[in-house]
């Protein structure tokens, strides 16, 4: 509880201006903006890149048929509503480790290098005072010898630098990815049908052969989904978003192709939809593995190595916040329904494009938990500080050109949605508040993004809840009393909770950011 306790008990002067340090220079192309922005966009097209997919997917999907493209509907919300339990944990974990072990482990090579220089100078030192009468001579030599040596510990550090790493969090990412993918196979095959009948596909409906079919086809790519996230993680460790990015846009235009000639070529209809997808989802792993071989030695020097206890620690906390996450937006949708069809609709389009735009914001919260993992394993406390403050601006001033945007697009974009009259008129309510929300949104993930990169999990976990708590009894409570706009009113409250929350963790210099107290 020392995580919640610690929010209010901080005293003398609050560091609260540390979000808003050099807000001048949000957009100066320096050292560190260019580094986020190497990080982020490949990472934000990389998060793009999926739904991207998606939407294509689907429409060849809804070729087949009406009653198919509802079956493989709820086939693929059962698949990623249970991936989701263990992505975000495994991908912001491995994340913040790998960034921590491989900063340390390039500085504990550094230090050796020049310890070694300084070594190879003492002896030279010591040479040099061997004889006074050859002293001219011998500063000749010394200098030379000097030369000689720094020349040959740079080579060294190159050669170094260019070996594969041992990153032992990369071996346990993988390790566990393997296992949790194993094993959401086996759940799916196992209990596809009374998922499926829990989701209202019942025995007599017409969505259930093709439902179970895709289900149970789809999940034998688990495995691959897994363990190509696992491995993003590690990239995004590794400050390279790049090679994601890559083996993203390679995966995903096989699956296209492939679902043009699985289901009208072939005619394998929803089964040859999930064939295909499996089939990219194992391209993507391979490409990573292949990839990430080149660059980390994956065979760890012993099982002691591995620390699996603190991924399974810090994935447990995760893992209550993503449950937390979870249950408030499908609880909203879930009081939606209940209000009828047409409420469910409109509630469905803004939710989608509230949550889709967040995407942009992911990106800037990779790039900062990355850059801030390597900054606290570093003690470059100055770093930490700026990195913190660049991102936390420039996701506020991505928030209000996204308010602009969608407040300026969306009342007539609605219209591609929908031609219904009645739920036209509900989108056109939940427009000012899905616009509005824009910069608290781009702030609360952004903040998630420097809690992970600061290794804050605990404080993520036990935030998350205490929020969740205020938006449950705010959704119950103005959904039954407003309708269609209290849930959005409770929405909004959700998101400037999470963004409190993070303004508190900083503006009180609390937790890991201690050293923001005053000196």
């Amino acid at each position: 509880m020392e995580s919640l306790q610690g929010l209010f008990s901080s005293t003398g002067k609050i560091p609260l201006s540390v979000i808003f340090k050099d807000a001048r220079n949000v957009l100066k192309k320096d050292e560190l903006g260019i580094e986020i922005a190497k990080i982020a966009i490949p990472a934000t097209l990389t998060l793009a890149a999926d739904p991207i997919a998606s939407l294509i997917d689907t429409a060849f999907i809804g070729h087949i048929g009406p009653v198919e493209l509802a079956a493989v509907g709820v086939a693929i919300a059962i698949f990623n509503q249970i991936s989701k339990i263990t992505i975000f944990p495994l991908v912001s974990i491995t994340t913040s480790f790998v960034a921590e072990e491989d900063t340390v482990g390039r500085f504990s090579n550094k230090s050796q290098e020049n310890e070694n220089l300084e070594n190879d100078i003492t002896v030279n030192m010591e040479m040099e005072l061997e004889s006074e009468l050859e002293m001219e001579s011998l500063m000749k030599n010394d200098s030379a010898s000097q030369s000689l040596s720094i020349s040959s510990s740079c080579k060294k550090l190159t050669k170094l630098e260019g070996r594969r790493r041992h990153i032992h969090s990369a071996s346990s990412a993988l390790i566990i990815g393997s296992v949790l993918g194993l094993a959401q196979t086996l759940f799916l095959i196992v209990t596809a049908r009374p998922i499926l009948s829990y989701m209202g596909v019942n025995s007599d409906s017409q969505m259930l052969k093709p439902a179970e079919q895709y289900l149970m086809v789809r999940s034998l790519g688990a495995p691959a989904v897994l363990l190509s996230l696992a491995m993003q993680g590690i990239f995004r460790g590794l400050k390279d978003t790049k090679v994601p990015l890559y083996a993203t846009v390679v995966g995903d235009a096989l699956n296209i192709v492939l679902d043009s000639v699985c289901i009208f070529i072939l005619q394998m209809g929803v089964t040859g939809a999930a064939i295909a997808h499996v089939i990219s989802q194992y391209v993507i792993s391979l490409v990573l593995l292949w990839k990430l071989m080149g660059q980390v030695n994956l065979l760890p020097l012993s099982m002691k190595h591995l620390k699996l206890e603190r991924f399974l620690k810090s994935g447990f906390l995760l893992l209550i916040r993503v449950i937390a996450v979870t249950f408030c937006v499908t609880l909203a949708a879930s009081l939606a329904a209940r209000h009828g069809a047409t409420s469910m609709a409109a509630f469905q389009v803004c939710l989608q494009i509230w949550l889709a735009s967040s995407l942009l914001a992911d990106g800037l919260a990779v790039a900062g938990q990355a850059i801030l993992a390597s900054a606290f394993a570093e003690e470059d406390y100055s770093k930490a500080t700026a990195t913190a403050s660049r991102v936390l601006q420039l996701g506020l001033v991505l928030g209000f050109i996204l308010l602009a945007m969608l407040a300026a697009v969306l009342q007539f974009a609605s219209q591609l949605f929908t031609k219904d009259v009645e739920v036209l008129k509900l989108i056109s309510v939940g427009i000012p508040f899905v616009a509005l929300t824009q910069p608290l949104n781009a702030l609360a993930f952004v903040f998630d993004g420097i809690n992970n990169g600061a290794s804050d999990f605990a404080y993520s976990a036990y935030s998350m809840v205490a929020v969740a708590i205020v938006t449950i009894a705010c959704l119950f409570m103005l959904s039954s009393s407003d309708g269609f706009i209290g849930l959005w009113i409770a929405l909004s409250i959700y998101m400037s909770l999470r963004a409190l929350a993070g303004f508190l963790r900083i503006g009180t210099g609390t937790g890991p950011w201690k050293f923001l107290q005053p000196y």
